[in-house]
């Protein structure tokens, strides 16, 4: 874990900020801007990039992970750059991810959270980012389903972190891997009884 060196007050814009940025459902507008219909009506009715990509529009996928990314992303730089403190970063993160996931304007029905995941370590390392979305990436092209390539690489972060750094994002990879396994509960039910889509099929 970092060392709390922000004030409370700091730490709680950070949250505040972080949460409201991971709030915006950016697969939701990216749908209706380019006259694809409601995007909880379609496929899964998740608000993710996987999601937007069975309506078959890849710009409009490519789109939402960019943007799914950069909340989480622009909440660490953010509250680097204006807090100053590495904890307030990894709180920042940590509530983007939340927002996300629970936004309040869906009625906390939201995203499994993966775009948003791999942004944030992007923005906190680099080396952890890209060693997470080398993996995804991997997984995804040899197994071709998303969950399962969204699984093994939130799983393999605490291992990157471990591998590549002093430890102190382990705690916040590790809360981030158990969300992202709970809202990936539907995905491993069909993955068990094999009906889980693979990438690019328009069906749920």
């Amino acid at each position: 874990m970092p060392d709390f060196v922000t004030s409370q007050g700091m730490l709680l814009l950070s949250v505040i900020f972080g949460y409201l940025l991971g709030s915006i459902p950016f697969g939701i507008l990216v749908t209706r801007a380019m006259g694809l219909g409601d995007l909880r009506a379609i496929g899964s009715g998740n608000i993710g990039a996987t999601n937007v990509l069975r309506t078959g529009n890849k710009r409009a996928a490519l789109a939402t992970l960019l943007l799914d990314g950069g909340k989480g992303a622009v909440a660490v730089l953010l509250a680097r750059w204006l807090v100053g403190g590495e904890d307030a970063a990894q709180v920042a993160g940590l509530a983007a991810f939340l927002g996300h996931i629970f936004p309040i304007w869906l009625g906390f029905k939201g995203g499994k959270g993966v775009a948003t995941f791999l942004g944030l370590f992007l923005a906190l390392d680099w080396r952890i980012g890209l060693a997470v979305a080398a993996t995804w990436l991997v997984v995804a092209l040899v197994g071709r389903v998303s969950s399962i390539a969204a699984l093994f690489a939130a799983a393999s972060s605490g291992l990157w972190i471990l591998a590549l750094t002093n430890g102190s994002l382990l705690v916040l990879a590790l809360i981030l891997t158990v969300l992202i396994y709970v809202r990936h509960g539907e995905n491993l039910k069909r993955l068990k009884a094999g009906t889980e889509p693979r990438i690019g099929r328009k069906k749920a």
